[in-house]
């Protein structure tokens, strides 16, 4: 321990260019000193900014979160083509539920989503503004609600706790309970906005997941919606409809455009990203489906599945179509890429090997032969930057005002309020190009939040909380119930003994 503060003290005087070499050391620092100096002298902007930016891989990069919430469900697949996308196998257990506590995507899910956490409390010690310290909380609820639905046991340590020590073990609903009592106790110090810093419409979107979804954290086989729960997000849902402040976009993509940080009416909370500065991996939400010979090359990999794309009826505008800046400049619209492809001049393009571009909607999860390149429906939901290379300006969503209005309409749904629910889920479709309900069921219900929500990470407990997670689809057999968690990972279970590997791995 007085190694660390010597070390300390060395760096204290070289910060403040320390030149007396021949002064005589007197004394040796005290930990009561070092806690003051670093106190004194950390810049807390600084470590929240840090923050926010652990979270960038673990949440846009193709293989952690949106890979566990989307190629786990009937939206998303990854096959094998030929000697790509092969990884060992590691997309194909993830589409059929046959992953293992081994399984390096998830693995390190778990991981960077609990480096947020560590760094969130770690502010906590270095007396933060009332603000610093509630968008830190609220940051470090974000990240614990996702390791609580997806591992149901989240590690955590108080602010100012020993390091040394292994973490405590929160059970899935003890970690939702504090989620729950953060928000609520953070609301009034958190800023109004942007989107992009956590703010009070944040929190309540957040509160709003928690109790929707609290049932299932009591039990993801047979959750029960309790109507005190549901009247909690319907009450936090209206306070966020009556604001004002946000509507449905007259395009859905707009949501997800390079400036939608300046244009989008229905973003609620964004991860930020600086075109040509600094972003995280957004633009592999459409590279991992373009072809090669598309603009830009992508990586020919990921598709929707055909009986999720046969849900959207003709004249949903959420299917796509052209957009200015980025179909006369490659050929490619926005929404779902499916048939013949074409380049900016109306060319049609072909794959390597001289065959026609043409993505069919059937995918197998092992292709071969002169299928390799075309089978699948690719999805382009993010408004491709040409203009920033590598560092795309898309503002990464987390949250937006069309997953209010759904969430307001299952709780009204769920407690027998049906014409409530439906007006709220026709307001958003009189905007997509698509008629009106004239009633509306669970089963109506789902498939609307695939059609609106699609490729934004959210179909894994969506369908867990309306009991359909388990069932087959596509090449997938029916899984068993220990599917509805993810396992610890081996390498964690053996680092904090507090933690215990769910049932069934």
């Amino acid at each position: 321990m007085k190694f660390r503060y010597l070390f300390l003290g060395m760096l204290a005087c070289s910060a403040f260019a320390c030149t007396n070499l021949e002064e005589e050391l007197q004394g040796q620092l005290s930990g009561a000193d070092a806690s003051a100096f670093l106190l004194n002298n950390t810049d807390v902007s600084s470590l929240l900014d840090a923050a926010y930016l652990t979270l960038r891989t673990p949440m846009q990069d193709q293989s952690q979160y949106w890979a566990a919430q989307e190629h786990t469900t009937d939206e998303v697949i990854g096959p094998t083509r030929g000697g790509d996308w092969d990884d060992n196998g590691i997309w194909r257990v993830l589409h059929n539920h046959t992953w293992d506590a081994d399984h390096a995507f998830l693995g390190n899910t778990f991981v960077g989503l609990l480096g947020t956490v560590f760094a969130t409390t770690n502010i906590l010690q270095f007396q933060p503004s009332a603000e610093q310290g509630a968008e830190a909380r609220l940051l470090r609820a974000f990240a614990m609600f996702m390791v609580a639905d997806g591992w149901n046991q989240v590690p955590f340590r108080e602010a100012g706790s020993d390091l040394l020590a292994d973490p405590t073990v929160l059970s899935g609903e003890e970690a939702l309970d504090f989620v729950i009592s953060e928000c609520e106790a953070i609301m009034n110090d958190l800023p109004d906005g942007p989107a992009y810093r956590c703010n009070k419409d944040a929190a309540k979107v957040l509160l709003m997941k928690a109790y929707l979804n609290r049932g299932t954290f009591k039990d993801r086989k047979n959750p029960t919606f309790p109507a005190a729960d549901m009247a909690k997000v319907i009450d936090l849902g209206n306070q966020i409809i009556n604001s004002g402040s946000y509507s449905i976009a007259d395009d859905m993509f707009d949501n997800f455009a390079v400036n939608n940080d300046a244009i989008s009416t229905e973003n609620i909370f964004t991860a930020l990203n600086e075109g040509g500065i600094s972003s995280g991996n957004v633009r592999s939400r459409y590279f991992c489906g373009l072809h090669y010979n598309q603009n830009p090359s992508g990586w020919n990999g990921f598709t929707t599945i055909a009986d999720f794309y046969n849900k959207f009826e003709a004249t949903d505008k959420r299917r796509g179509g052209p957009r200015a800046g980025q179909t006369n400049v490659s050929g490619i619209p926005m929404g779902f890429l499916v048939g013949q492809q074409f380049d900016q001049n109306g060319v049609a393009l072909e794959d390597r090997k001289g065959n026609p571009l043409s993505f069919t909607p059937e995918v197998a999860l092992v292709e071969a032969g002169n299928n390799l390149e075309v089978t699948g429906i690719r999805v382009v939901k993010y408004v491709i930057d040409y203009g920033s290379g590598d560092n795309v300006d898309n503002d990464y969503v987390y949250y937006r005002y069309a997953d209010v209005l759904l969430m307001v309409a299952e709780a009204a749904l769920r407690t027998g309020d049906e014409p409530t629910a439906r007006n709220l889920v026709n307001s958003i479709r009189a905007k997509r190009g698509v008629a009106d309900f004239t009633s509306l069921d669970l089963d109506k219900l789902i498939d609307e939040r695939g059609r609106e929500l699609y490729w934004e990470g959210h179909r894994r407990t969506d369908l867990i909380r309306f009991g359909k997670f388990l069932d087959a689809y596509n090449q997938k057999p029916v899984s068993g119930e220990e599917r509805l968690l993810f396992p610890i990972p081996t390498g964690q279970l053996s680092v904090n003994p507090n933690l215990v590997q769910n049932p069934g791995y």
